[in-house]
């Protein structure tokens, strides 16, 4: 069996923690890492702060195989993810020769002045590699494990598209569902027991309301396939002799 592979991610920017923007890229890079098996175990929304941003790259690139971070590599002056970066590996941040040429000829072809601001997306740390940018051409970058892409939600699909192929995976989580009529009240003391009983799955209770009464989607996950059947079976037994409880 693989061995379990992990991700945390780092969502930039002082308009997500306003409300200004609502974050869309969690959902995606979540569904997508569930999809190839890595488990996104930590999401930190960071202000345009460049101390805060180091400590946020640092704290979680050496505890994840691999670190996602989106937002702050525009144009504009709050744009400081390349310089925080930078500064979290220890690399100058300069422009980088290929990323300036490329930007260069796509405004000359459009004829449109290539400012200063403009040049700022050519801006990377030294030594970072590419994420290909298939919509507005500038480009994310990767430095080790901590991969750094743009926070427009359509880019950092695209960015992400290109980074996928160059992961290592892992053994993709599995799941069950199973219906339970009754309130978390009800069960709790028994799933509880349940999960103590199958240490090698993860046990989720969902609370839901419908037409006046109370009920759970019980949802177990696991790498195992025999596992997460044993887990199930437990599950749907402790069901069936509830027949006939109350409460929520």
């Amino acid at each position: 069996m693989k061995k379990n592979v992990t991700a945390a991610m780092i969502v930039i920017g002082d308009e997500i923690l306003s409300g200004r923007t609502k974050d869309l890229n969690t959902g995606h890079l979540a569904d997508i890492m569930t999809a190839i098996g890595i488990d996104l175990t930590e999401v930190r929304i960071v202000a345009d702060d460049e101390p805060a941003i180091v400590a946020a790259v640092n704290a979680l690139r050496s505890a994840y195989t691999y670190v996602f971070t989106t937002g702050g590599i525009g144009p504009t002056h709050d744009d400081i993810t390349a310089d925080a970066v930078s500064r979290a590996f220890g690399v100058e941040c300069r422009y980088d020769e290929r990323a300036y040429a490329m930007l260069e000829a796509f405004y000359a072809k459009r004829e449109i002045e290539f400012t200063d601001a403009r040049k700022r997306m050519a801006r990377m740390p030294a030594g970072a590699e590419h994420i290909e940018n298939p919509i507005s051409l500038a480009p994310g970058f990767r430095i080790e494990n901590v991969h750094v892409m743009a926070g427009v939600p359509t880019i950092f699909q695209a960015m992400l598209d290109n980074v996928v192929p160059t992961l290592t995976t892992g053994t993709k989580l599995l799941s069950e569902s199973v219906h339970c009529p009754y309130g978390e009240g009800v069960i709790g003391e028994l799933l509880a027991a349940i999960q103590k009983e199958h240490p090698e799955t993860i046990i989720g209770s969902y609370p839901k309301y419908r037409d006046g009464s109370f009920w759970t989607e019980l949802v177990v996950r696991a790498r195992d396939p025999q596992r997460l059947a044993a887990a199930k079976q437990a599950i749907e037994t402790m069901v069936a002799g509830l027949e006939g409880s109350k409460g929520m």
